[in-house]
C-alpha cells in the first residue's frame, strides 16, 4: 500500500523511479492476486466472492500494465488508480471484520504486528531509496567529471 501511495503522489509521473516502485506494486499485486487463490477458508474446498474480485483485480491490472507499456497514459492511470483503491477497499475489509488476522493480532499480538507493519515500510523506503538514486550509465559517468 504504501509503494502504491507514494508513486500516485509522487510528481514526476513516467520517469525511471515512478517505473522502478510501479514495477515493484505491480508485482507485490500479482503475488497478492495468485497467493489468495490458495486462501479457501470461507467455502472450504471452493472459490468464493473473494476469488471472484482477485480475478477482476488481475484483469484491470494487467490492462493497466499493458497501457503503460504501450503508452497509453490516460488507461493506465485509470486502472492503476482503481486497483489502488481496489488494495484499499480490500485492506478495509480485512480490517473491519474483527474475526479477521489484523484485528486478532492486534488485539494478541500487537509488537509481531507492529515489526511486521515497520519491516513492510523499511522494504517500501528501500524500493523508494533505491529506485530514486539509481541513474543511468551516461549520467553516472557526467557525474564523476565534474
Amino acid at each position: 500500500m504504501a509503494l502504491g501511495a507514494y508513486n500516485l503522489a509522487r510528481r514526476p509521473k513516467g520517469n525511471r523511479p515512478h517505473r522502478w516502485i510501479g514495477r515493484v506494486w505491480v508485482g507485490a499485486m500479482y503475488w497478492t492476486i495468485l497467493s489468495s487463490f490458495a486462501i479457501q477458508e470461507l467455502r472450504p474446498g471452493r472459490f468464493s466472492w473473494i476469488h471472484g474480485l482477485s480475478a477482476f483485480t488481475f484483469v484491470t491490472l494487467s490492462i493497466g500494465l499493458w497501457a503503460a507499456v504501450t503508452h497509453r497514459v490516460e488507461a493506465h492511470r485509470q486502472f492503476m488508480i482503481g486497483s489502488y483503491l481496489g488494495l484499499l477497499g480490500a485492506f478495509v475489509g480485512a480490517v473491519v471484520v474483527p474475526s479477521r488476522d489484523i484485528p486478532q493480532w492486534t488485539v494478541h499480538e500487537p509488537a509481531g504486528l507492529a515489526l511486521g507493519l515497520v519491516v513492510c515500510l523499511l522494504i517500501a523506503g528501500a524500493v523508494v531509496r533505491a529506485a530514486s538514486s539509481s541513474r543511468t550509465p551516461a549520467v553516472q559517468a557526467a557525474t564523476r567529471r565534474r
